[in-house]
């Protein structure tokens, strides 16, 4: 039998847990990027082309969000390839909240019109 303490304490964890995933996502860059992933995987070097800023900085995006399990990376010869980790416990909370903001593939349209999608195949 569980006290009425340890079910507040569980809930409280998954609510902070929540609302730092949330709280993540509130950044613009990271919210995009992961729009981006519910539909295509993606390379660092394509998101360093679609938002025109330094790898370094992609690549501290993309560590908290696989630091928090929002993404999942494999490699591909000498690529990491990033996508969506729809394994996630919280990925249900994640999709929620992508179907309501815009499409974005016409980023990945630009890349590949500028022959830049190809580049870790």
């Amino acid at each position: 039998m569980k006290f009425r303490g340890e079910c507040l304490l569980g809930t409280t964890i998954e609510l902070e847990k929540t609302a730092s995933i949330l709280k993540l996502l509130g950044d613009k860059t990271r919210l995009t990027m992961v729009k981006m992933l519910d539909s295509n995987d993606c390379c660092v070097c394509e998101f360093v082309a679609i938002f025109n800023t330094s790898q370094p900085a992609i690549s501290q995006h993309l560590r908290k969000l696989k630091d928090a399990n929002i993404v999942k990376e494999s490699r591909r010869g000498q690529w990491i390839i990033y996508s969506l980790n729809k394994d996630s416990d919280y990925y249900p909370v994640i999709q929620s909240l992508l179907q309501h903001l815009p499409n974005q593939d016409y980023r990945i349209k630009e890349l590949e019109e500028q022959g830049l999608r190809i580049t870790c195949e």
